[in-house]
C-alpha cells in the first residue's frame, strides 16, 4: 500500500494566515502541521508516500521534507492546480497509486491515541475495499456523517447533513481504499458545489458491500486543526501532553527510528546539526535512553524502542 498527503486547498477557514502560506506548513505547537499525518502514515507502515500540494507551495514542502530519505521513505510531489474536492486526490495521483492501493490522509488532520499505529498498519494490510475510521463529534452537522444499523454496521453516510443528522459519528479524514478507487473517482460527477466528493467514493464502496468503518474509541484523539479555534487547540493538547509525559508526538526522525526504517547511526547523523536546539536535544534523549537501556534477550542484547 501507498499512502498520500492531501496539503493542497486554499485554506480559506484560516484567511489571512494562509493568504501567504499553505495551512500545512504552519506549526501545530513545536512541529509543521503537515509532520503530523506524515508521522501518521509511516505508523501505519507506508513508506512511499505522495505529497500533493499547491503550485505555489511545492517548493517549500520540499525545502520541509525533501524526497524522505533521510527518514528511510521515498516522498513524491504532485500539484492540485485547484482545488476541486478530496476525490480529485486520486486522479492527481493516479500514476503514483498505478495497481496499489492506497491510503490517503489530509493535510490537517491530526490523530493520536494508544496503540494507534497497530490500528492502521491491520487497516492498511487489509488490502481490499474500503476502510474508514469514524470519530464522535457533537457537530456532526459538518462533516461526512455515518448512519449505522443496531450492530452498528454502516447503512448510509451524509455529507454535513443540516438537518437531524443520522447519528454523531463524522468520518475522519484519512482513508484506505483498493486501486478500484482510481476508477470511481474517474466517473464521479461533481456535486452541487463543483467538487468531486469523498463522500461519493465511500456510498459506492458501501453499495457494493465493500466498506468497513472503524468507530474510535475515548483513547484516540482526533483533531482537525483548519480553523483558527481548533489551530489552537491543538496546539495547546500537544502542549500539555508533551509537558506531561517528556515525550514528543509527531516526529519523523523518531518514528522513522522506532519503526526500523533509520539506524542509530543514522539517527545520530539526523540530530548532530540539530543538537543544540530543543528538539534536537529531545532526539538525542530518545536515544541514549534506548543505549543506555539495552536488555539481555533470547535474542542477544536489543534495544528497548
Amino acid at each position: 500500500m501507498k499512502g498520500m498527503i492531501l496539503a493542497g486547498g486554499q485554506g480559506t477557514r484560516l484567511h489571512p494566515t494562509t493568504q501567504l502560506i499553505s495551512k500545512q506548513l504552519l506549526p501545530v505547537y513545536d512541529k509543521p502541521m503537515i509532520y503530523y499525518p506524515l508521522t501518521t502514515l509511516m505508523l501505519a507502515g507506508l513508506r512511499d508516500i505522495l505529497v500533493i500540494t499547491t503550485p505555489r507551495d511545492q517548493s517549500l514542502f520540499y525545502q520541509l521534507l525533501g524526497d524522505g530519505s533521510k527518514w528511510g521513505i521515498s516522498l513524491h510531489y504532485a500539484v492540485q492546480l485547484e482545488p476541486r474536492g478530496i476525490a480529485q486526490a486520486f486522479l492527481v495521483g493516479e500514476k503514483f497509486i498505478g495497481n496499489s492501493s492506497i491510503c490517503l490522509i489530509l493535510g490537517d488532520n491530526v490523530l493520536y491515541g494508544e496503540g494507534l499505529g497497530t490500528r492502521l498498519s491491520q487497516a492498511a494490510e487489509l488490502n481490499k475495499g474500503a476502510t474508514l475510521f469514524a470519530y464522535y463529534v457533537q457537530d456532526p452537522e459538518n462533516y461526512g456523517v455515518i448512519q449505522f444499523d443496531t450492530k452498528m454496521q454502516p447503512i448510509d453516510i451524509l455529507e454535513k447533513p443540516k438537518a437531524a443528522p443520522p447519528s454523531h459519528y463524522a468520518v475522519i479524514g484519512l482513508y484506505f481504499y483498493n486501486h478500484d478507487v482510481v476508477e470511481l473517482a474517474r466517473h464521479l460527477k461533481p456535486s452541487l458545489r463543483g467538487e468531486l466528493e469523498i463522500t461519493d467514493i465511500n456510498r459506492l464502496y458501501l453499495q457494493k458491500d465493500n466498506l468497513i468503518v472503524h468507530p474510535l474509541g475515548r483513547g484516540i484523539a482526533w483533531l482537525d486543526t483548519g480553523t483558527p479555534d481548533s489551530l489552537l487547540d491543538a496546539a495547546h493538547f500537544f502542549q500539555v501532553l508533551e509537558r506531561r509525559q517528556s515525550r514528543k508526538v509527531g516526529c519523523p526522525e523518531e518514528v522513522a527510528w522506532r519503526m526500523g526504517y533509520i539506524n542509530d547511526d543514522q539517527l545520530f547523523r539526523l540530530i548532530e546539526p540539530i543538537r543544540n536546539t530543543a528538539y534536537g536535544h529531545y532526539l538525542m534523549t530518545v536515544l541514549t535512553d534506548s543505549i543506555a537501556n539495552l536488555v539481555e534477550s533470547p535474542f542477544g542484547n536489543v534495544a528497548v524502542k
